[in-house]
């Protein structure tokens, strides 16, 4: 039973609304400003699990999160997608005019590039968390400064919506995955994903007839990521996600990616998001 989870960032940032959808108002969240953090306070076991960004359906992969999962050895043990809304925000009665810096986490400031192409005289600047920078423009009440963060950092620490949704894409989407330091929990029957991380041979066709092993054992692949191995230049691990309809087809091309590969892991096995 999850009763307490670790968060990147404070209440009213993207990763608590995940933790108010994905459990519900009653679990206990742990803040921290940074995925280091996060990965600590479950490894201290200060809380029972944490939320994590992996990707982002405009930026894409969020690669130091998935060397901190695998480094760690921690599981995935579920997942879940956000809509991601950005606003742009700041004390009350103030216009965009008015405005003179943006601060933001860097992800969002690359989601929002596009808008502030309109305003140049904005200097658009990297901050640590989204509702972060909210909370301290209310603690302060500085005025010219403006953040970029959810419609529930707003009301949270009494900010004004200066303009809605100025992301580039409007369906932007966010991926979250919810690890432990232990392995799923649920039953094998609601189990149809997991991620895996693997190495192979550096010669000609190893990727593609590993790959193939999944389509014969009726396993669909959904993402796959390459990571540089530090230790050893040009060299790289793989990382999958993969669905299936039955445990028993994964159970079967685990037991023959394992032989294949120099180095073969499951991060985790849990429930689809999108099914």
């Amino acid at each position: 039973m999850i009763k307490s989870v670790a968060i990147q960032g404070i209440k009213g940032s993207f990763h608590h609304i995940v933790s108010q959808q994905f459990f519900d108002d009653s679990v206990n969240v742990n803040e921290c400003l940074t995925f280091d953090g996060v990965v600590d306070s479950i490894l201290d076991s200060q809380t029972d699990a944490a939320i994590m960004a992996i990707e982002n359906s405009i930026a894409g992969s969020i690669i130091p999160n998935y060397a901190l999962i695998d480094s760690h050895n921690l599981h995935i043990v579920g997942e879940h997608y956000l809509d991601i809304q950005h606003h742009l925000m700041a004390l009350p009665h103030q216009t965009i005019d008015d405005i003179k810096e943006v601060y933001s986490h860097p992800m969002a400031l690359l989601q929002c590039k596009a808008f502030f192409k309109q305003y140049p005289h904005i200097k658009l600047i990297e901050d640590k968390d989204t509702a972060e920078v909210a909370q301290r423009i209310q603690k302060h009440q500085t005025k010219h400064i403006a953040a970029i963060a959810s419609r529930l950092a707003a009301q949270l620490f009494e900010l004004e919506i200066i303009s809605e949704s100025i992301q580039t894409i409007k369906h932007n989407e966010t991926r979250f995955v919810v690890v432990k330091t232990q392995n799923s929990e649920i039953s094998e029957d609601q189990i149809n994903k997991a991620s895996v991380k693997f190495e192979l041979d550096h010669k000609r066709g190893s990727l593609a007839t590993f790959l193939n092993v999944l389509s014969d054992c009726k396993l669909n692949l959904t993402k796959i990521q390459s990571l540089p191995k530090i230790e050893t230049p040009w060299k790289y691990a793989f990382f999958v996600d993969l669905t299936f309809e039955s445990y028993t087809d994964f159970e079967k091309a685990k037991s023959i990616m394992t032989i294949m590969a120099q180095d073969f892991k499951v991060l985790g096995i849990y429930k689809n998001a999108r099914l």
